[in-house]
């Protein structure tokens, strides 16, 4: 009895690998890029809308309606600067969560999350003139580690919030509006219009 031929798989086609190889390179190449999403137009609106709220925030004769005018200032800025951003990342790198975007997630969002923490605290314990400097500090330091996967100017624009951080926390308390104004708003809009010039919007 003649014994049967043993089964040879099918080779695979040259098309099939080079779709594979293409496939990892393209992957490859999204992770290793930068991340461009970083919405300039949404952020120099974003500073106008700072520069009102400090305005608006200076005028109040309580910390707590101090405090709610920065409160609503912040999700009116979350509020234009996510959609733009996810926006800005779908139509120049596929997506928000996708590669360079992802870390630079990834990165930006402990410090905020910190901030989020300190806030509590310090209006628990009556600190209020400290949020100032609190909010720009950990928002730069934000930008800075997530900047490191975005185009070099990212990174500057959290070293000057940085900045502005540090002196607001060692400057008289009714200073901090003076602080708020020139980071959230003026450096929001001058790098927005930056990056919204040099980098696609």
């Amino acid at each position: 009895m003649p014994s049967p031929r043993p089964i040879r798989p099918e080779p695979l086609s040259i098309e099939s690998h080079a779709a594979d190889h293409l496939r990892y390179i393209r992957e490859t190449m999204q992770n290793a890029g930068e991340f461009t999403g970083v919405p300039g137009w949404g952020g120099a609106v974003t500073g106008l809308t700072a520069v009102a709220a400090a305005y608006l925030a200076s005028r109040q004769t309580t910390s707590l309606a101090w405090l709610a005018v920065w409160l609503v200032e912040c999700l009116l800025a979350l509020a234009i600067l996510a959609p733009s951003a996810a926006a800005k990342a779908r139509r120049i790198s596929g997506g928000l969560l996708s590669g360079p975007g992802r870390k630079f997630m990834l990165s930006f969002s402990p410090p905020v999350l910190v901030g989020a923490l300190l806030t509590l605290a310090l209006v628990r314990a009556g600190l209020y003139n400290l949020l100032p400097g609190t909010w720009l500090l950990l928002y730069g330091t934000a930008i800075v580690a997530g900047g490191a996967f975005s185009v070099r100017v990212v990174p500057v624009m959290g070293l000057c919030l940085t900045a502005l951080g540090a002196a607001a926390l060692f400057s008289p308390p009714g200073w901090g509006d003076f602080f708020m104004a020139a980071g959230f708003g003026v450096v929001h809009v001058g790098f927005g219009l930056w990056i919204a010039f040099r980098y696609g919007g």
